[in-house]
């Protein structure tokens, strides 16, 4: 038996159990068609539909194995609802699956984090689960971000496994254990003291093989293992051969990230960032900024003016960052990327 739910204060949200008088702006969210476009329901979405849902769940204590069960967010200061939260356990009451809808109109204000995150909490320390996880449209990158954003680990990706009113689609899959969760709650959020470019060794190999970003950054940079290849057998740029010049990033005593330049050379007269990886427990820390530092500081002593670069357009790409630094477009495109360039 599941323990009565008793609503949850953050920050900007209370999240309380939903109830009949949300029935509402339950049927005006799922009607909305952006808000649907990637969910587990159709459009038009009935009144009778959303009323039925509300009045349900609102006679519900909280969650219950083998059912969903639902959670509205209001704003704190407002009073204002801005969408809801779902939770289904499983019949042993071990997992829970998540879900989380937003008014659009409340979208990019962080809200669906800061409510996300409290009721993983939520499922951990009250339910007593074991593992949390969620289910999304490998289509939906916001969606995908959220759950990184949360904490959550990309598991896999099935294909052709959700059905939808005739719609088969794939599905991606985000979890996370107790330990995962406590790892990421407890990660180091503070600016580093300390950050040096060190070659990979031996003895630093497996750590620096371990760098992992979060799925949806793989659209930007490679992961390890095709870093690691394109190290080993260098590329070619319009006909001339690659010098790769790489190095791990060590901060405060730990290996944190990877970088890799195609080196300046008689073939090849750019110095060129062709990946920066930094370890998803350890971004938002201003470590990739350093990074940057020390790879000028580097090109610079090489006799170089220029430090280059190129970004991959899209939602969550590194072209803010690398503006913020000074970069500026060359008006070249590589590899199928907009260059940049860094005077140094």
């Amino acid at each position: 038996m599941s323990p009565v739910f008793q609503p949850v204060t953050t920050e900007r949200l209370i999240i309380r159990g939903m109830t009949a008088s949300d029935a509402t702006a339950l049927w005006k969210r799922r009607n909305d068609p952006e808000v649907a476009e990637y969910q587990n329901w159709t459009i038009p979405h009935p009144r009778e539909t959303a009323e039925r849902i509300a009045i349900s769940v609102g006679e519900m204590d909280g969650a219950e194995r083998d059912g969903w069960w639902m959670a509205t967010l209001e704003e704190r200061s407002t009073g204002a609802v801005v969408g809801d939260l779902a939770l289904h356990l499983d019949e042993a009451g071990h997992a829970a699956e998540v879900g989380y809808t937003l008014d659009r109109e409340h979208w990019g204000r962080g809200f669906a984090t800061e409510g996300l995150t409290a009721l993983v909490a939520y499922c951990f320390e009250t339910l007593g689960v074991v593992r949390v996880f969620g289910m999304l449209h490998p289509d939906n990158p916001a969606s995908a971000m959220l759950m990184e954003r949360t904490g959550f680990l990309f598991e896999g990706h099935t294909r052709l496994s959700f059905s939808l009113d005739g719609d088969i689609s794939d599905d991606w899959i985000y979890g996370m254990t107790r330990p995962d969760w406590e790892r990421w709650r407890d990660r180091i959020r503070t600016p580093p003291e300390d950050v040096r470019l060190v070659k990979v060794t031996r003895s630093n190999l497996w750590e620096v093989y371990g760098v992992a970003t979060h799925k949806t950054q793989e659209a930007f940079v490679a992961p390890m293992a095709v870093s690691f290849a394109e190290a080993l057998v260098p590329g070619v740029h319009d006909g001339r051969p690659l010098t790769p010049w790489y190095r791990a990033v060590e901060v405060d005593g730990d290996i944190v990230g990877f970088v890799m330049l195609a080196a300046p050379t008689a073939d090849f007269d750019q110095a060129f960032i062709r990946r920066l990886l930094i370890d998803r427990l350890h971004q938002r820390r201003g470590i990739g900024t350093l990074v940057v530092r020390l790879i000028a500081d580097h090109v610079r002593s090489l006799g170089e003016a220029s430090l280059f670069t190129s970004h991959g357009p899209g939602r969550g790409g590194h072209l803010p960052f690398f503006e913020q630094l000074g970069f500026t477009p060359t008006g070249n495109v590589t590899d199928g990327e907009p260059e940049l360039v860094l005077a140094l």
